[in-house]
């Protein structure tokens, strides 16, 4: 059954592509951050293992959110690994463990790559109608931006 929302078919779908790609980002997102996770060395070896952790679990979150949000609009949420890699606009890097202080300058990569990418389809959701989507994208936005300052801190 289709929704009944006041946004046409053609923005709703629209809608749900955006949310979609977005999914995509935060799942290969999340895998990165999970990589780091288990492969990190070094001094800070604790504290960074914990601090990913944290990570990825906020950002596991936000994947649920995310694909639930294009659900309640009548729309279906990606959901294979290969669909999430050829979605996504954040790269993955195979066969790569890089030094600690890599592996922090590409999360904060990532996580801006993802502000930004928030910030332009906030904007066209709300000129599809959808005030909700835009909102919802509003948040993430700014957890992301947290998660950002936090990697930043890091990396000072």
């Amino acid at each position: 059954m289709e929704a009944n929302i006041g946004i046409s078919v053609e923005n709703t779908k629209n809608i749900v592509d955006i949310l979609n790609r977005l999914l995509a980002d935060e799942y290969v997102l999340y895998t990165k951050t999970r990589n780091y996770h288990w492969n990190v060395t070094g001094m800070q070896f604790n504290d960074l293992h914990k601090f990913f952790e944290s990570q990825y679990e906020e950002i596991d979150g936000v994947i649920d959110e995310v694909a639930e949000r294009g659900r309640s609009l009548g729309g279906k949420a990606i959901a294979t690994l290969s669909e999430f890699v050829g979605n996504s606009r954040i790269k993955e890097q195979p066969d790569t463990y890089p030094e600690a202080q890599t592996m922090l300058r590409n999360l904060l990569v990532d996580h801006e790559t993802v502000i930004q990418t928030l910030r332009r389809d906030l904007e066209v959701c709300a000129k599809l109608g959808d005030a909700g989507t835009s909102d919802f994208l509003t948040g993430l936005m700014e957890q992301h931006e947290k998660m950002a300052w936090m990697l930043r801190a890091f990396l000072e």
